[in-house]
């Protein structure tokens, strides 16, 4: 998991696994940070997107699973009113998922998206109005190669954060053709 090539705005380490829903289980943060319009990705950011990976690994197989390696994928992007109230937004999320995962071997791919607007009142600190994309996903690897699972979860965090792909500049408001 720890081979994958991940973008430079997406920060991930390890942290602490599930302890009871398999006999072996490995877990990663993520955090997408946006980079500065320099360029440069500040240590202090507040990120725009989460999320957690989980690895649950039973080698006596699971049959609600169809198979031994489960992967569970959460994601939590803030995003605008207006993509927050669309009614293709759970489509579309769900579409950067499954397109991610289309280079790996897996099976039993399911999971919910849901769009939230929360309204802050009194002395919570905040916007007003928040809205927010939460993706839940689990699917089985069918392969050992599992790097390759860690990419497809952080594409699918930097899409929800509005990144643009890969190779693609984003040139910003303000920014003139020479």
């Amino acid at each position: 998991m720890h081979q994958a090539r991940i973008r430079p705005e997406i920060e991930v380490g390890s942290i602490r696994p599930p302890q009871r829903l398999a006999p072996y289980s490995h877990a990663l943060g993520a955090e997408v940070r946006q980079p500065e319009p320099d360029g440069e990705v500040p240590t202090d950011s507040e990120g725009s997107a989460f999320g957690r990976l989980i690895l649950l690994h039973d080698p006596d197989g699971h049959e609600a699973w169809n198979g031994t390696m489960r992967l569970v994928a959460f994601v939590q992007a803030e995003v605008e009113a207006a993509l927050a109230t669309d009614p293709l937004l759970p489509e579309v999320a769900w579409s950067w998922l499954a397109e991610a995962l289309a280079d790996t071997e897996i099976t039993a791919l399911g999971g919910t998206v849901t769009s939230t607007t929360s309204v802050r009142y009194g002395d919570i600190s905040g916007p007003p109005r928040a809205h927010q994309l939460e993706l839940r996903a689990s699917w089985t690897a069918t392969g050992i190669a599992l790097a390759g699972h860690v990419e497809a979860f952080c594409e699918v965090l930097s899409s929800a954060a509005g990144l643009p792909p890969t190779g693609v500049t984003n040139l910003g408001v303000g920014t003139t053709a020479p």
